[in-house]
């Protein structure tokens, strides 16, 4: 799927400040984990562009947490933020992702834009894209991604804004089942499932059985 999210990704062609924005937006969902909730709710004052860049997320029970944004993020980020006149005070309370109606977007519209730039990029790498692409997709990706990375499952716990380490390992077994298949899909059936036909020969296994009594 890593694939899959560059080529998502890689469809705004930044001509616009709508397609500035969804791409803004699409790096941001990917790069945090986020839920689509917790995108839809950032304001322009939970985003910190100078080093170390973070932004703030309100999750469930109205618990925030601090996610680091990588470089790449941040410059679109920097970009956007810039054209559409955010970085300023005045702002600062405003929601960081409108609509044409400078209204905050809702789950909806960010699934929306979502699905747009999926079925384009679908046209380009159709073998990577998913039969079906959520916002919860990039969540799960994240997630995974970072886990067959090598980090650790605490970090990837704070990230997500799980309460219970138990909550994320399901993504650790996920990457189990995973890699299980692909070592199965990949070993020649050395050990057979069937029993031998031997083994069902009974008058073949008496006599067997002699050799083993005699003295």
């Amino acid at each position: 799927m890593l694939e899959g999210i560059k080529a998502i990704l890689e469809q705004p062609n930044q001509r616009t400040k709508e397609e500035l924005r969804d791409l803004a937006l699409l790096a941001v969902m990917y790069d945090t984990g986020a839920r689509v909730q917790e995108i839809a709710d950032i304001c322009v004052n939970d985003v910190r562009l100078t080093p170390p860049s973070t932004i703030k997320l309100t999750g469930k029970g109205k618990k925030s947490r601090i996610v680091p944004l990588m470089n790449r993020t941040t410059a679109i980020l920097h970009q956007y933020m810039d054209r559409l006149g955010l970085s300023v005070s005045s702002v600062s309370t405003n929601p960081l992702f409108v609509n044409r109606e400078c209204d905050r977007l809702t789950r909806s519209g960010i699934a929306y834009i979502l699905t747009k730039y999926v079925e384009l990029a679908r046209n380009v790498e159709s073998e990577q894209i998913p039969a079906k692409v959520t916002p919860h997709t990039l969540r799960h990706s994240r997630a995974m991604h970072l886990l067959q990375s090598g980090v650790n499952l605490v970090y990837i716990r704070d990230l997500l804004g799980h309460s219970n380490i138990k909550t994320t390992e399901i993504y650790a077994r996920a990457d189990s089942d995973m890699k299980r298949a692909a070592l199965e899909n990949a070993s020649p059936p050395i050990i057979q499932n069937e029993a031998p036909v031997w083994q069902e020969n009974n008058d073949l296994l008496k006599w067997l059985q002699s050799l083993g009594n005699a003295k």
